[in-house]
């Protein structure tokens, strides 16, 4: 068959040359293909002649590669297993394939790696790796090309990136009860009694609550924690006051753990998306990973 690159070495032969790469000598790789040792040798001729290059150098005690040989077995390899994978696909066999996905730590240890682990079983032929940071850093490193996709819930209008709603991300106001019982807080004007936890001076959380429409929000101190984990600690231990996704404190709300503040004040909502590059030779499986996480309940 002719190719736009001129006409292709045989599968054959290439397999031939890695079992000699493998084994170092001929009679043991020929016997590893099937072959005889006349045969065998035959194939790596049959190579040789084709590339125009001597493959090995060898001698009736040893047998080593040449610079030319060096350099055609990594790309050797690759060609023999993209011809495997094309025999996998045309039998209707998943692809094996190997992406990485950003994600805040939260959403990674609460429901994106349970998620990910009953994933396995029906994609067991996908390797996915988890990177966790803040919010600004997995969209740097997805822009930069480090990352694959992430789950984000941060507001992004780029071109050339496509963008998938896995869940909508409701938020409360949520304090500990033994705390707002002996510091009440009902109204704007006891904000000032109390601390304002959120992730740093930048507000990204309470932004939900203060964006919403009400009077303007004044509290006496603030505390930056870094991640909602910590907020959430600090929250539950009654050392002050925050804005959490409900995903986060659904359970403690229910059990009474904490208590929803400002309930006549409808808080800001947002949503998960998979964000991804619309060129990405991987588009097809993340948008099928898109459509698997929509039918996980975040938790």
């Amino acid at each position: 068959m002719i190719h736009r690159f001129g006409s292709l070495p045989s599968i054959e032969n290439l397999q031939c040359f890695l079992a000699a790469c493998s084994h170092g000598h001929f009679r043991g790789a020929a016997a590893e293909v099937g072959l005889t040792a006349t045969a065998f040798s035959q194939r790596i001729m049959q190579l040789e002649e084709h590339l125009g290059v001597r493959l090995f150098e060898r001698t009736t005690r040893k047998m080593h590669l040449t610079e030319a040989g060096l350099a055609l077995m990594p790309a050797a390899r690759v060609a023999v297993s993209g011809v495997a994978e094309c025999l996998k696909a045309s039998r209707g066999e998943a692809p094996a394939l190997t992406f990485t996905l950003g994600s805040r730590f939260e959403l990674a240890a609460t429901w994106l790696a349970p998620s990910l682990a009953a994933l396995a079983a029906l994609r067991p032929s996908w390797r996915i790796h988890l990177y966790c940071g803040s919010g600004p850093d997995i969209l740097d490193r997805l822009f930069a090309g480090l990352l694959d996709a992430v789950v984000t819930s941060a507001p992004v209008s780029r071109a050339g990136y496509s963008s998938t709603v896995l869940h909508p991300e409701t938020y409360s106001f949520v304090g500990a009860p033994a705390l707002i019982e002996r510091l009440p807080l009902s109204t704007a004007d006891d904000c000032p009694r109390h601390t304002l936890l959120d992730i740093d001076r930048s507000l990204p959380l309470t932004r939900y609550l203060t964006s919403s429409p009400g009077p303007e929000l004044a509290f006496g101190d603030e505390r930056y924690l870094g991640a909602g984990a910590a907020m959430h600690s600090l929250a539950l231990a009654g050392h002050g006051v925050c804005v959490l996704p409900d995903y986060m404190t659904g359970a403690d709300l229910a059990e009474g753990r904490l208590v929803r503040l400002f309930q006549e004040r409808p808080l800001l909502s947002d949503s998960f998306r998979l964000l991804y590059r619309t060129d990405s030779a991987l588009s097809t499986a993340l948008a099928a990973l898109a459509r698997f996480l929509s039918e996980r309940p975040l938790t």
